[in-house]
Formats: C-alpha cells, sequence, structure tokens
C-alpha cells in the first residue's frame, strides 16, 4: 500500500483526506517543493528545506516542525514506498477555516502533505536536446515564493505542449526571466548569462548547484537579465530545474539554436552535474 505524509504521520494513501476548507484548496494559500531522489537518495534535501522555510516565511505560515524532523521524515516516506529513482512532493497550508480572504485566527493549524512517486530521468532529452517556444510573463511580481499559485505556469506550459515543445521561456517586456517551471540560461562565447535572483524568478535549487559548479570549475557564469535578442542568437540554451537537470534547449520557436545539438558549455555542466549528484549518494551511503 502506498504511504503518504499527513501532518505529522505516515499513513495510507487511501485514508489521507483534506478538509474541503483547506485554505490551499479554496485560495492555494500555502507553498511546496519537489525534491528529487536518486537510488532512494534525497539530493539537496536540506536546500530544499530551507526554501521551503523561507517560502513558508514570505506567506506568514509557520512550519509546525523542525528541519531535521521533517528531513527524516522525508526520508522514512521514501523508505516505506520503496522509491528508487523519483521525487518526493510535500506542500504546506495555512490550514482549514471558513472561507474569508483575511488570515484564519492564529489557532489555525497548518495542514502538511507530502507523497513520493517514481520518476526517470530524462535521459533521451538530455542527451539530444528539447525545442522550446518564447511566451509573455504574465504571472505575479513574487515568483521568488514557491506558492501553490500556479495558473500563468500551467497555461504557459500547456501553450508549449500544444506547440510540441518541452518548455515556454518567459519575458517581461523583453527580458527573459525563467521557464514555466525552470530557470533559462543562455551561453555566449562560453558565458554563461541567467537572470538575478530577484523577486522575478523562483531560485531553483539546481540553479543554485549549476552556480557553484560554474565557480568550482572556472566556467563564466554571471547572473544578469538578457533580451530576447539575446536568447535567439545564444550559442547554447539549457533550462535547469529539479527533474530537468540540466536540459539543452537545441530549438526555439522553431529555429535551431548553434547546430541544432547540445553544445560544449551545457555537456561539460550535464557531466558535473551527474558527478555531484553521485558523490551526494555515496557520501550519504558511508
Amino acid at each position: 500500500m502506498v504511504k503518504v505524509i499527513l501532518n505529522d504521520k505516515i499513513i495510507d494513501r487511501s485514508e489521507a483526506a483534506i478538509d474541503i476548507e483547506d485554505r490551499g484548496y479554496q485560495f492555494g494559500d500555502g507553498v511546496y517543493e519537489v525534491i528529487r531522489v536518486y537510488d532512494g537518495v534525497l539530493f539537496t534535501g536540506d536546500e530544499h528545506l530551507e526554501r521551503f522555510y523561507s517560502s513558508a516565511d514570505k506567506i506568514k505560515i509557520t512550519v509546525p516542525f523542525q528541519k531535521e524532523e521533517l528531513l527524516e521524515l522525508m526520508n522514512q516516506l521514501i523508505q516505506v514506498n520503496d522509491v528508487h529513482d523519483g521525487s518526493i512532493y510535500m506542500q504546506l497550508t495555512r490550514g482549514a477555516s471558513p472561507r474569508n480572504h483575511v488570515f484564519p485566527s492564529a489557532d489555525t493549524k497548518p495542514v502538511l502533505t507530502a507523497y513520493t512517486k517514481e520518476v526517470a530521468r530524462p535521459v533521451e532529452s538530455l542527451e539530444n536536446g528539447v525545442a522550446a517556444m518564447v511566451a509573455d510573463d504574465i504571472r505575479w511580481l513574487r515568483c521568488d515564493i514557491k506558492s501553490l499559485n500556479l495558473l500563468p505556469n500551467l497555461l504557459a506550459k500547456q501553450a508549449a505542449t500544444e506547440q510540441g515543445c518541452y518548455e515556454a521561456i518567459l519575458h517581461r517586456n523583453g527580458l527573459v526571466t525563467e521557464g514555466s517551471a525552470s530557470n533559462a540560461y543562455i551561453v555566449v562565447d562560453g558565458k554563461i548569462k541567467t537572470h538575478p535572483a530577484t523577486n522575478l524568478i523562483l531560485n531553483g535549487i539546481t540553479r543554485q548547484v549549476v552556480a557553484r559548479l560554474c565557480k568550482e570549475n572556472n566556467i563564466p557564469f554571471s547572473e544578469e537579465a538578457f533580451t530576447l535578442e539575446e536568447l535567439r542568437n545564444a550559442d547554447e540554451i539549457f533550462v535547469t530545474s529539479t527533474t530537468s537537470e540540466v536540459m539543452p534547449v537545441v530549438k526555439l520557436d522553431e529555429r535551431e539554436i548553434g547546430n541544432g545539438k547540445p553544445g560544449q558549455v551545457t555537456r561539460k555542466l550535464q557531466t558535473l552535474f551527474v558527478e555531484e549528484f553521485e558523490s551526494a549518494k555515496q557520501a550519504y551511503s558511508l
């Protein structure tokens, strides 16, 4: 029987129930995280939890667990569900109370839920690259918060899917921000550019890993906004996310990028990223 987390307990999924007046359901009043699992081991779990707590704090929800307790609970769920290569989804809402735009009383208990699933690495896409399209960024101005309010992201992702694309790369008035479900990068003359970690993007955990790997390996990396024109004329484009890893974009709006194949800088980062999670797995087993 598949197990899930409901508040502080691991229970059968069939037993899990959420109140119809839960504010996550009615208002999207909550935050979430998706954490990758490689060979049964959480990857960058601490970093994801740091962002989880930060997002909750920004919308004034107190996480009713110590970080160590929550991490242990997540690891228990992975083990009991025997997850090999997959992910764990976790979310926290402000809780259940009579519907009102005003926050409920202070004694309203936040609701934590989490579940796991098997997710294979997208090996073929990582090897060959994917297509993307450009779309307007119509999201709110606090994209740094990983909130449950994702309707604009869904609309962009659906539009991309309908055009046979893997991702929609978003822009505000001609300045590229990020993807609908990823961070976006260009490579020009061997140098990487990506939008600064402001309120206009989510500071992805994979983004943070990539930035560190670039620093450690002397790969030029600049947090600098770039234009649609720069995007379209880039030598390489790639996007990153928890489940996409370092994903090459080889076609944009039906036009090939470079020679239509993943570029050298992207390939180097893919190799370094795989080494990173392999190292994390080995460290966990010691």
